[in-house]
């Protein structure tokens, strides 16, 4: 694992001097006892910012610079029957078990800029490594003995180009409304740019197609439109989001379906923090995704089956605490609560001002 995460060390190199000049900085601004209205400290928008990028834009000419690294652990157990009741009680045939293991590391590199005080925008540079650990008896075989599969992928990411508009100011009992676009790019390696092997049972004929390799990326444009909620009401703050996540369709071959149709995506999320004092705070929040079937032009599998939709849940707290004026560092942890959610996921962000 140590050989997959050496592109951490550049990552964390170029994060150490700006995170030491700004501890300098806050040290030298130590007697000064009144901050300059753009140097103010708001805390709601660092309790909104714990587990999604929901904070208030950018102060306008302002960079910042925020290094982050998660990973996401998966955990699922699929169960296949070939064969026939006699009674309910009573199976004939062959039952196949397969247990899937996955983790996901993600180290990623954002950048955003405030243009003014309304207006921002962002891009995000993700790097990828995927190991999966598949185990699993010969397929329709009557076998006792377990075999394990190992695959994994390593990469650059799908990157992500975002705009946000603030469109209250949260006065008169208003909360903050910020409207929001993003665009991915498909940058990174997609299913369909990798290698495919074809799965035969002991007669030689063909029974499904697997990946040699885990891909890095969707392979597809994607746009999402949304928009989120800040609401101050002290001592607590509320905040959500909802968003629609558009891909768009692409020909992928013949032997893959013809134009292939990614399912759209409704994303929605909301929660509540608090301030325990100026420089810590703590926030809960749910996130929840309905994703739609992928559509092919050709439906090659005619015995394939899929549901109309797919629910992917997860529950999430977090806490950040802010180093310096310009520095705060955030730890979310995310756990699954649908069957297709990761299990668990950790996120470190350090974002740093300038």
């Amino acid at each position: 694992m140590a050989t997959r995460m050496f592109w951490l060390v550049p990552l964390l190199t170029a994060a150490a001097p700006i995170l030491t000049e700004a501890a300098q900085a806050d040290r030298d601004a130590g007697s000064t006892s009144i901050t300059a209205p753009e140097e103010a400290h708001d805390p709601a928008t660092d309790i909104a910012s714990i587990t999604a990028d929901r904070g208030i834009v950018t102060r306008p000419g302002r960079f910042t610079i925020e290094p982050s690294f998660s990973h996401a652990h998966s955990n699922s157990t699929a169960v296949a029957v070939e064969g026939y009741t006699v009674i309910p009680a009573l199976l004939i045939g062959l039952i196949n078990i397969s247990e899937i293991q996955r983790d996901i590391f993600v180290g990623a590199m954002s950048l955003k800029y405030g243009f003014t005080s309304k207006l921002e925008a962002a891009v995000r540079v993700p790097y990828l490594s995927i190991n999966e650990d598949l185990r699993e008896r010969e397929v329709f075989q009557g076998t006792p003995v377990d075999t394990l599969r190992e695959s994994s992928g390593e990469g650059l990411g799908d990157v992500e180009l975002s705009a946000r508009y603030q469109l209250t100011d949260g006065w008169d009992g208003w909360p903050y409304i910020i409207g929001a676009m993003r665009v991915k790019a498909p940058t990174g390696e997609g299913p369909y740019d990798v290698d495919q092997r074809v799965i035969r049972d002991n007669q030689g004929n063909p029974i499904g197609i697997e990946l040699k390799n885990r891909p890095t990326g969707s392979g597809f444009w994607s746009f999402e439109p949304g928009f989120s909620f800040i609401y101050p009401t002290d001592p607590a703050v509320l905040f959500g989001n909802l968003s629609y996540v558009w891909t768009l369709k692409e020909e992928q071959g013949f032997e893959n379906g013809g134009t292939v149709d990614p399912g759209d995506i409704v994303r929605f999320g909301f929660g509540m923090g608090f301030a325990f004092n100026d420089r810590t705070s703590f926030s809960l929040g749910y996130d929840h995704s309905v994703i739609r079937k992928t559509t092919f032009e050709r439906n090659n599998d005619i015995f394939a089956s899929n549901f109309d939709r797919i629910q992917i849940g997860s529950l999430s707290f977090g806490l950040s605490q802010r180093l310096t004026r310009s520095t705060s560092l955030s730890l979310t942890v995310s756990v699954g609560v649908t069957e297709n959610a990761p299990n668990s996921e950790i996120t470190l962000k350090l974002p740093i001002s300038l």
